[in-house]
């Protein structure tokens, strides 16, 4: 599949061939949305915790007779039904990641690169560098491309004054190439690669 290289300055510098294998697969959105909960729940804390009965600071003594008083029995004034007592099947500290198969986290990055490259939103970029870290400079570039939600990956080392230009650009990422994930692909309205970080991927999930 071929497809134009275009500079930051928005000039066309060539054409580069796209493989099928990586760029020319049938969109499956069953294994973007199984990778993007995968991603989301690896990347959740787990730290949400509640407190037992047996956590529960207070006295351990029976609050009245079980017979004779009239009243419904207990055992605790730690328990659920009191004020300040435990709370029941409450959540524990925990990981809520869980596996899935590499070849299954391969092919979905590739089914995501595919998908964006279908719709017409993927743009191959000869360099992403900049001359000095300026964003404002920056910015003007992206708007006259027209990127206003765009996903920037590189090869495999990012060029330091381009990422600083790019940090406080509102909804733009920039990533080496081992970052590229499905989530932050579809998070993005374009995404766009530049020649080295398209040789890395191709190496990589071919």
């Amino acid at each position: 599949m071929k497809t134009k290289v275009i500079s930051l300055d928005n000039q066309s510098v060539g054409e580069i061939d796209l493989s099928d294998d990586v760029f020319g697969l049938a969109v499956r959105t069953d294994l973007l949305h199984r990778m993007v909960s995968y991603q989301l729940s690896k990347r959740r804390s787990g730290t949400h915790k509640t407190k037992g009965i047996s956590e529960i600071s207070g006295t351990t003594k029976k609050p009245f007779n079980q017979k004779g008083g009239g009243r419904a029995r207990q055992g605790s004034l730690r328990s659920a039904q009191f004020r300040g007592g435990a709370t029941i099947f409450g959540p524990v500290v925990r990981s809520h990641a869980y596996d899935m198969n590499k070849k299954v986290r391969k092919l979905a990055l590739k089914v995501a690169l595919s998908a964006k490259a279908a719709e017409g939103k993927l743009v191959v970029l000869d360099k992403a560098l900049a001359d000095a870290p300026k964003t404002k400079a920056l910015a003007a570039q992206f708007k006259a491309l027209g990127w206003n939600s765009v996903l920037v990956i590189d090869g495999a080392a990012l060029d330091g004054n381009f990422a600083l230009a790019s940090r406080n650009i509102p909804h733009v990422d920039v990533l080496p190439e081992v970052g590229a994930n499905v989530y932050d692909i579809l998070r993005r309205d374009t995404l766009v690669l530049t020649t080295d970080a398209v040789a890395a991927l191709e190496a990589r999930l071919k």
